[in-house]
């Protein structure tokens, strides 16, 4: 066995209900997912992993990336409540899946006109945000490289879609060309804290991920503060940004970087907490799972750390070996065995 080691993400899990499955099989199918393996644990044995108690059948989606960046739905007998809901980004417990798109002002039409026929949805337009603009820059004769990113949440959803211009990423963003709205993989994956930094030292230093941006404070740019709600002018709402990728990659090299990394936005102030509404057994997105090879060696280490309720080593229900566990943090994670691809 070669020295253990870490994915990026691997899933975005959504919980839903079984009279819900065929229309969210055929959602994601617009974003380019489509189903590529199911499976199913007993009560008994989804009691033990994610502390359930509930029948799941679960299925795994891929996009055009089929080793990081997944989509898995779980569908709960006994759902054990309505999830985040239409809660904004900007709450403790939040999670949301990043996704390049090749025309976000599509994605934001089909939103406009859901809200306007009363459909339970929340968005935020496309804001364009600048990405190292060169000094002196001249329209038209300069690259203008940047980006248009909008904020889609439902019911059973909770989506960040963002739109390049001017540059590419050719490991992060392949998008299906056969997908309704031309949607890539999932970028990366979000969390809302209000813990100390130093809480989320258990990611690089127990789980091994490498922080590609550390405790930056970040928001303050017209599309941030818009799309998270973060007022410039109020000295109690600070925000702090720390980026994990998996390891193995040159940073300083963009081309090479990977979809599947963790953005954790720190924000300071009086915040919700729906972190109850935000795990196994809710409705809509209520986990991230991380592919890990040796997972005894895991085990040892979460065990030995300051997460709490590390479950046993658990055959979950695609017969991987897996673990679950509550980072310091307060987020529920699951760890499952596979051959890791960097």
């Amino acid at each position: 066995m070669t020295n253990p080691s870490i994915s990026g993400l691997y899933e975005i899990v959504i919980g839903i209900t079984a009279v819900d499955e065929s229309n969210v099989i055929d959602y994601w199918e617009k974003f380019g997912f489509t189903v590529n393996l199911s499976g199913k644990l007993n009560v008994e044995a989804a009691k033990k992993l994610y502390g359930v108690d509930s029948n799941v059948r679960s299925l795994r989606l891929q996009n055009k990336v089929t080793d990081r960046s997944l989509l898995r739905l779980m569908i709960w007998d006994n759902p054990i409540n309505e999830g985040l809901g239409l809660s904004p980004l900007k709450v403790v417990g939040s999670r949301w899946g990043t996704a390049l798109c090749l025309d976000v002002f599509n994605v934001a039409n089909h939103a406009e006109d859901a809200q306007a026929l009363g459909l339970p949805i929340y968005y935020v337009p496309p804001q364009r945000n600048l990405i190292n603009r060169p000094e002196n820059f001249q329209p038209f004769y300069d690259a203008n490289p940047c980006v248009h990113e909008m904020v889609l949440i439902q019911p059973l959803t909770r989506q960040v879609i963002f739109q390049r211009h001017d540059y590419h990423r050719p490991n992060s963003g392949i998008f299906n060309p056969d997908s309704h709205f031309k949607a890539s993989e999932f970028i990366h994956a979000g969390l809302i804290v209000d813990c100390k930094d130093e809480t989320l030292d258990f990611y690089d230093q127990v789980l091994g991920l490498v922080r590609a941006v550390d405790n930056v404070e970040s928001g303050y740019s017209v599309a941030s503060r818009n799309i998270l709600e973060v007022k410039k002018d109020n000295p109690d709402e600070r925000m702090f940004n720390t980026y994990f990728t998996a390891p193995g990659y040159d940073l300083e090299e963009k081309n090479q970087i990977h979809s599947g990394n963790i953005e954790v936005l720190r924000l300071e102030g009086n915040l919700d907490n729906k972190q109850t509404y935000s795990r196994p057994g809710c409705l809509g997105t209520s986990l991230y799972t991380l592919k890990v090879t040796d997972i005894g060696s895991y085990h040892q280490k979460v065990s030995n750390s300051e997460a709490t309720k590390v479950t046993d080593i658990i055959i979950n229900e695609f017969t991987e070996k897996s673990f679950s566990f509550i980072a310091p943090d307060g987020y529920f994670w699951t760890l499952l065995e596979a051959q890791v691809s960097i």
